[in-house]
């Protein structure tokens, strides 16, 4: 895919820029010489540690205060842009269960705003990054994230004479990003003794910040408006994960892998042991590629595939009682798998 031509002196938006995949779309964009890109977060210390990160390309960036649930800021922020990658969101459950009206004010409003700011100010694409907890959902997180996946959608189909196109990207959990569980893990063995685990069953689908990043900006050349794109991503089971991190990370702090405990306390409210990454109903309008996963918008009152370009090299998947997009559906990684990817990508 040539990403240089499609990128090049382009003006391009980072929402949440400053966090694990914003940052890493910045990193990538970078390398295909756009005209400017505008990093916004609400985090002054992240803003300042980003722009330390990124010294060497300073007349390329644009560091920018501000947050999405601020309408006036968002409709400066993307005057002359071109195009928007949206990866601003509460994205913690525990937090979003606690602080529903912040989540949703974020998540739903705060993508809103990014939407009618685009369209105001003509953007040509607008790509919302969603998370496979968006497939029936159980959680205040997960819910928000399901209507901003649709918000996107029905905001697409009802743009008018709008030129923004407006596409998701959907995936699973990202290896090493903030927050996430090997930073968790590691912090446990480095701290204590015991290692803790919600479930032996639990199995999650798993991608690396620089594949989601890759794929992320696929997405954004790829998309007419309207699509979710779901990125392929493999399975691991999460007790394998925590084994191999203790066993490879506990000497490299002076600890005995045999010292540290896997204590099991049980799922939190709403936790799921597998995840899905497309529901039943999307299945009628979804096709293949080599990477990805293409869902087609579909008018939910007339129940028919709206009627956009399907995307060359794009199979439509054959629907049986087999295709289920599911960590439980899917053979996981082997432990050797598990370590040569952690390996591969300088989490162990």
């Amino acid at each position: 895919m040539d990403f240089s031509s499609f990128f090049e002196d382009k003006v391009i938006l980072v929402t949440g820029g400053t966090g694990s995949i914003g940052s890493e779309i910045v990193a990538k964009l970078l390398n295909y010489n756009p005209n400017t890109i505008r990093i916004l977060t609400n985090s002054e210390n992240e803003l300042w540690e980003t722009k330390l990160r990124f010294k060497k390309f300073s007349e390329k960036l644009r560091f920018l205060l501000g947050d999405i649930r601020n309408f006036e800021r968002m409709k400066r922020a993307t005057k002359e842009v071109d195009f928007v990658f949206n990866a601003a969101a509460i994205k913690h459950v525990p937090f979003s269960e606690y602080n529903p009206i912040e989540a949703t004010n974020v998540n739903i409003f705060g993508l809103e705003n990014i939407i009618e700011s685009c369209f105001i100010n003509r953007v040509k694409k607008l790509v919302h990054i969603s998370t496979d907890k968006a497939v029936n959902p159980t959680t205040v997180m997960g819910a928000t994230k399901m209507l901003g996946e649709r918000l996107c959608i029905s905001r697409d189909f009802a743009k008018g004479a709008s030129p923004t196109n407006i596409a998701c990207v959907r995936f699973g959990n990202v290896l090493g990003s903030r927050g996430s569980i090997i930073p968790l893990i590691k912090n446990q063995i480095k701290t204590g003794d015991i290692v803790t685990l919600t479930d032996e069953k639990m199995n999650r689908f798993f991608v690396s910040i620089s594949q989601a990043a890759e794929l992320i900006l696929q997405a954004m050349v790829l998309a007419k408006g309207g699509e979710i794109f779901v990125l392929k991503m493999p399975t691991i089971h999460i007790k394998d994960l925590i084994e191999i991190i203790i066993e490879e990370y506990a000497p490299k702090i002076g600890k005995n892998p045999n010292s540290i405990k896997i204590k099991v306390v049980g799922p939190r409210l709403g936790e799921k042991t597998d995840e899905y990454l497309i529901s039943s109903i999307e299945f009628f309008s979804c096709y293949e590629m080599a990477d990805m996963y293409i869902i087609y918008p579909m008018l939910n009152f007339g129940g028919n595939i709206q009627a956009r370009e399907i995307i060359r090299n794009s199979k439509a998947v054959k629907i049986d009682e087999n295709f289920k997009y599911c960590t439980e559906n899917g053979k996981p990684l082997s432990k050797s798998e598990i370590k040569e990817t952690l390996r591969k990508f300088n989490l162990i």
